[in-house]
């Protein structure tokens, strides 16, 4: 049974030229042929289009890549799944510093003092939000050196939301966006965390990856309005959930349009409404943060109630 190699054993694995060009002489390989499936590339193939001296030299590092990053089958060489990750990194630059884009000019609203002057800037290597009137950070998220490199402006912004939404509709359902391990996500009373009173914010999510050990905290609100329910109900009022930034949802907390309160002790129950025109929908989500059951109410339904 093979031993589990440690990580910096496997990493210095691409410490050498040889080894960095048959991981990129295999992607290339794939991507020339326009294949679906896995690439592979047999030994001759390999030794044709990598800068080795010999066989025996070739044949020395495929046997140390082997099981790590490639797997043999037969007389062709192809990825593993780290070696598929691995070399993608390698290809877009992404070890890189995604270097500065300057200061783009974008729509929402700060947390703290209710602005719209909000700029997008690169921070120590993120995304970064922050209120010109203020100077307080509205949001930050990663930025990839890729990303930088092939877009500008609001096109660079643009591709920051497509990916936030999309990883938060995988930590929704409990999947880490970036290792695909378990996270596990708590509601939090914002209160006891030390938040500004000026900011709008009564409960919280706080989402740790128990693999990898990423983490995100945000308004209860901005986590729950990626469920299903609440997309569709958004789109039919105008609204692109998944297009929008998260910093623009602050708008709703401080103009009453989104709310969020706990209704229930045994068990814990928390209740996020969306409120557009005459139409609301609730969500009810567990200590978990997960959507337990919603309805759509309409404001006269909720007058009569009142009555």
């Amino acid at each position: 049974m093979e031993t589990e190699r440690a990580p910096d054993d496997v990493f210095a694995l691409l410490s050498d030229e040889i080894r960095l060009d048959i991981l990129e002489t295999i992607a290339r390989a794939q991507s020339d042929e326009r294949k679906t499936g896995v690439a592979e590339l047999s030994f001759s193939e390999l030794y044709e289009r990598v800068d080795v001296d010999n066989t025996s030299k070739l044949s020395y590092h495929l046997g140390e890549l082997t099981d790590v990053f490639l797997r043999k089958r037969g007389d062709g060489y192809a990825f593993t799944h780290a070696g598929e990750q691995m070399v993608r990194f390698i290809l877009s630059g992404n070890y890189r510093s995604p270097g500065d884009f300057g200061t783009i000019e974008t729509e929402g609203l700060c947390l703290y003092c209710g602005e719209t002057a909000l700029e997008a800037t690169s921070h120590e290597q993120y995304f970064f939000i922050r209120c010109a009137d203020c100077d307080r950070p509205a949001f930050s998220y990663r930025v990839r050196p890729a990303q930088v490199q092939a877009r500008t402006g609001t096109d660079l912004i643009d591709s920051v939301i497509w990916e936030q939404a999309g990883d938060f509709v995988k930590m929704r359902q409990g999947v880490c966006p970036d290792c695909a391990g378990h996270l596990e996500t708590a509601v939090i009373d914002a209160e006891n965390e030390s938040v500004p009173d000026a900011v709008p914010v009564s409960f919280a999510t706080l989402s740790e990856c128990q693999q990898c050990l990423r983490f995100l905290s945000v308004p209860l609100t901005h986590a729950a309005v990626y469920h299903p329910e609440s997309v569709a109900f958004h789109w039919e009022h105008g609204v692109d959930i998944m297009g929008t930034g998260v910093w623009e949802f602050h708008q709703y907390l401080h103009d009453g349009q989104w709310t969020a309160e706990q209704v229930d002790t045994d068990p814990v129950e928390y209740r996020v409404e969306f409120r557009r025109g005459e139409t609301s929908l609730r969500l009810y989500l567990d200590e978990s943060a997960t959507v337990t059951r919603t309805e759509r109410v309409r404001r006269r339904e909720q007058s009569e109630r009142r009555k």
